[in-house]
């Protein structure tokens, strides 16, 4: 295992990145002129912000009137409640080795009788695996207002509404005695991304089992590892980085690159593995540090090359013998890996041992 550091890796806002790198990447001006850049740009954001609210709330009165029956989309229909419920939704529920897993998991975990708490009730999947599992009475909740009332529709017509209560909110906002009868002996949770952290496992599952869970309780999943190597591909580099155009530098782009992990199908893109597989971090959900944190991370290098970043992985024990994996070899796996991005390329020579550090944020992978 690397070394681990529960320090908070600094954060910074979008705005003061964008403020940093143009006064940074502008070509010879007055500080007035780069200052007067930097508002603008920050301006911009938040015209951004608005106009993409604007399109979210056009998205989700269409959705309601579609769902009412009261509208009929058109072939030019603009209003896409894909802009309020993410496609991946379909290829996770369509993906059949991790449905397999989880009902596998959930049918280990769960007692007849328990009471089971659900975070991130999706289409209500696990949910209902645990109602068929035995669980007495299970709270999902799901902080997609329209995801949540799809949910709940899913579940009545299975017939599993006396079981499974659909809650259209955050857990955080979650009361014993109010939403949940008692604290659960059960909490389930499979809100993970390509990275394994970025739709917030670590700060949902610190407050659940300190909250929500009752004494002795069980947790889905238990644990997770993420798994990386260096990568040299130029072509994953330049699906987040830009320099020229047709001779036009348009590099201030880059303000707006993403800092951390994002997700690629690394067999997708030519690409060298500089280094051997090596575990990069560990998370035990039920005792184990969920904070921000870091970990010095040194790999020897065994072939020559630029390392553009880092692409990793996870293993996700969702029970001790149930395990969801990611990895490059597993193509059909809905997930796909997470390439966390150097701030510029690392030219190394086979035999070093090149040192880095990974840090996470609640929600995000970052290389320094």
């Amino acid at each position: 295992m690397p070394e681990l550091s529960t320090q908070k890796p600094p954060e910074d806002s979008l705005a003061d990145i964008v403020i940093d790198l143009s006064m940074a990447g502008l070509p010879a001006t007055t500080a007035k002129t780069r200052r007067g850049n930097a508002r603008r740009l920050r301006t911009a954001i938040v015209r951004a912000g608005s106009q993409q609210i604007g399109r979210l709330t056009a998205a989700m009165e269409h959705a309601a009137e579609a769902a009412a029956g009261t509208t009929t989309p058109g072939p030019e229909d603009t209003h896409d409640p894909f802009r309020l419920v993410p496609r991946w939704h379909f290829a996770m529920l369509n993906d059949t080795e991790r449905n397999e897993a989880l009902a596998r998991a959930i049918q280990e975990i769960v007692r007849p009788g328990d009471l089971v708490l659900d975070i991130g009730a999706g289409a209500g999947l696990l949910a209902m695996l645990a109602a068929r599992a035995g669980a007495a009475k299970v709270i999902s909740c799901e902080v997609n207002p329209l995801v949540a009332e799809i949910a709940r529709q899913v579940v009545t017509a299975h017939g599993l509404s006396d079981v499974v209560t659909v809650v259209p909110t955050y857990s955080y906002n979650l009361q014993i005695g109010r939403e949940l009868s008692r604290p659960a002996d059960v909490i389930l949770s499979e809100i993970v991304d390509c990275g394994l952290i970025g739709e917030g496992i670590l700060p949902t599952m610190r407050d659940a089992r300190t909250r929500l869970l009752a004494p002795g309780g069980r947790l889905l999943p238990g644990r997770a590892r993420i798994y990386g190597a260096l990568c040299e591909s130029e072509a994953i580099h330049r699906l987040n980085r830009v320099d020229t155009a047709l001779g036009f530098d348009v590099s201030l782009m880059n303000v707006v690159a993403t800092a951390g992990h994002h997700p690629v199908r690394l067999s997708t893109w030519p690409h060298t593995l500089l280094t051997e597989t090596a575990e990069l971090a560990e998370f035990a959900f039920a005792d184990g540090p969920l904070d921000e944190g870091s970990a010095k991370i040194a790999l020897p290098v065994q072939r020559a090359g630029v390392a553009h970043g880092v692409v990793a992985w996870f293993a996700m024990d969702l029970t001790p013998t149930v395990t969801l994996r990611n990895d490059p070899g597993n193509p059909g796996s809905h997930w796909m890996q997470a390439y966390i991005p150097f701030d510029q390329p690392r030219h190394l020579a086979a035999g070093e041992v090149h040192e880095f550090t990974l840090r996470w944020s609640d929600t995000q992978l970052r290389t320094a």
